[in-house]
């Protein structure tokens, strides 16, 4: 009997392959990883087989190569040309990518998808919405929801400073702001994953991150410090690098400079 043909990976699903892809790090990118699994089962695919697409992905993908990370070398060239596109234009592809990717699991509106790094795709009832977030575009909430999974995930679920892991207490902080750097808003490499409590910190420049990702602490905090909160939950971290993976994607040091110099309150 001849071997059954390959079918060929159309444009749709190399945009909920994406969208996957980012919300994995390089090690998770097997057939055995939960997400993978349920993700191929939904596209009709083997999971052997969307883990291969992946790291053929990972190829291509410019933060990896920084990190000494080649993926495999099968990209496709429509696997090039789908990259390329969904890079250049992040502001319209992720949120796209978000809603194909909830569309392949049948999620309402009034639903929460989220693709965790023990449990993998988590379809849940979401909570009431907040008046802000019943005003926005359903292409904002969802360009939200794929940076939020994306950047937690490439912490590995974990705050970078202190290592809380418990998931609603965590936000995925923009590095540039939001509000002034439209182009960045959806970039992973913009993004750190904080405590509440470290996030605001970071926000309004009472913390930042030096060229070696370490944790400095302005001298508005450090005046602070005989405040147990303070000691406890800041100088106990200062100096230590933020907890990345071998395999995460790093956070632009680019993007961190620009923090240091006009927000930080030195």
């Amino acid at each position: 009997m001849p071997p059954t043909p390959r079918v060929k990976w159309t444009r749709d699903e190399l945009l909920i392959a994406l969208n996957l892809y980012h919300k994995l790090t390089f090690g998770q990118m097997h057939a055995r990883h939960p997400a993978i699994v349920a993700v191929a089962e939904k596209l009709g695919r083997g999971a052997n087989s969307l883990a291969m697409k992946l790291c053929n992905l990972a190829s291509l993908d410019p933060a990896l190569k920084m990190r000494g990370i080649k993926g495999l070398s099968g990209a496709s060239a429509l696997d090039r040309l789908v990259w390329g596109e969904f890079h250049a234009n992040l502001s319209e592809a992720a949120p796209a990518s978000e809603e194909a990717f909830r569309k392949l699991f049948e999620a309402v509106e009034s639903s929460e998808v989220e693709v965790t790094p023990r449990e993998g795709v988590v379809v849940r009832k979401a909570p009431p919405r907040g008046p802000t977030e019943l005003t926005a575009t359903v292409k904002i909430r969802r360009g939200q929801d794929y940076f939020r999974q994306a950047v937690l995930n490439n912490f590995g679920g974990c705050c970078g400073v202190t290592g809380l892991a418990v998931r609603k207490l965590l936000v995925a902080s923009h590095i540039l702001p939001w509000g002034r750097h439209e182009e960045h808003r959806l970039n992973v490499r913009n993004g750190l994953c904080l405590s509440r409590l470290h996030d605001a910190a970071f926000d309004v420049g009472l913390v930042t991150f030096d060229g070696e990702l370490r944790l400095r602490l302005s001298s508005r905090l450090k005046s602070e410090v005989s405040q147990r909160a303070v000691k406890e939950n800041f100088s106990a971290y200062e100096g230590q690098a933020l907890n990345l993976g071998k395999d995460a994607v790093l956070p632009d040091e680019a993007f961190l400079a620009v923090h240091r110099e006009a927000i930080f309150k030195k």
